[in-house]
């Protein structure tokens, strides 16, 4: 089967649970080989040895790793080992990110600085080592995976929304650096991901206390404030992913595309 990413090499950063293992997974199946690096290792090995398994006849390679995308001497190896192995870097999806939300008066600093290092600060390192070997390759893309809260103020989430819009400002900026070089670097701003392990597991339980409603009318809610009447689906993220790591966007760079269903239009 002629896939549109065959034998790309492709990094997933935050790439062994949610939305990254997702995103590993459609990239294997679209022909790359895939390496999954997040902070929990098992995670990270999981999710390889599961490529490794769905994707044995189409003959993808897969690595599991752990690495801390706040720490440039993890990242670096890394980077490094991927071109040991492979012999190339074609893809990264920096994808590893958290989430803190507090009122503006009770957040600790230490908790934003977090929030803010792995967000922008993990993006901005692996982006770096990403690009010293893109750039003599002449040849690579870069996908932030952002949010709608790049794109507007997000109430007692001042700092994700923070990290957010930086990262949007360091996508458009490192665009215009590596644009001469062929590698193309864009972002991927999602709606709420209402199905995902973190809603279902957490968010709904917290909101329906705090709100005094049900977990369903929760949902209900954030339903309402989409146009198109549905929350984003980790496929919705994935179709963007490969439109953007292929050369069906070769065009394509500095842009910070909305996946919300018409939530967010800016």
């Amino acid at each position: 089967m002629n896939r549109v990413l065959e034998d790309k090499i492709a990094l997933v950063t935050g790439g062994g649970q949610g939305l990254g293992e997702a995103i590993s997974y459609r990239l294997a199946h679209e022909g790359c080989h895939v390496i999954v690096a997040d902070l929990n290792e098992q995670a990270a090995l999981d999710t390889a040895a599961a490529i490794l398994e769905n994707e044995a006849e189409s003959g993808r390679k897969a690595l599991g790793m752990k690495v801390d995308v706040t720490d440039e001497q993890q990242v670096s190896d890394m980077v490094d080992r991927i071109v040991r192995e492979f012999g190339r870097l074609d893809v990264l999806v920096s994808n590893a990110g958290v989430l803190i939300a507090e009122a503006i008066e009770d957040f600790p600093v230490e908790k934003w600085r977090l929030v803010v290092d792995v967000n922008l600060t993990g993006y901005f390192l692996s982006a770096k080592h990403a690009a010293r070997v893109m750039k003599p390759q002449k040849s690579g893309a870069i996908i932030q995976i952002n949010s709608k809260s790049g794109k507007k103020g997000s109430f007692k989430n001042s700092a994700y929304a923070a990290s957010k819009f930086g990262g949007i400002g360091l996508t458009q900026s490192i665009a215009l650096e590596l644009a001469e070089d062929h590698v193309r670097v864009n972002a991927i701003c999602p709606g709420n991901l209402l199905d995902s392990p973190l809603w279902v597991n957490s968010l709904y339980k917290q909101y329906a206390k705090k709100w005094n409603i049900t977990e369903e009318e929760v949902r209900q809610r954030y339903i309402d404030q989409v146009p198109m009447k549905r929350g984003c689906t980790y496929e919705d993220v994935t179709n963007v992913v490969v439109f953007l790591a292929s050369e069906q966007s070769g065009y394509m760079t500095g842009q910070a595309i909305n996946v919300t269903g018409g939530q967010e239009m800016r």
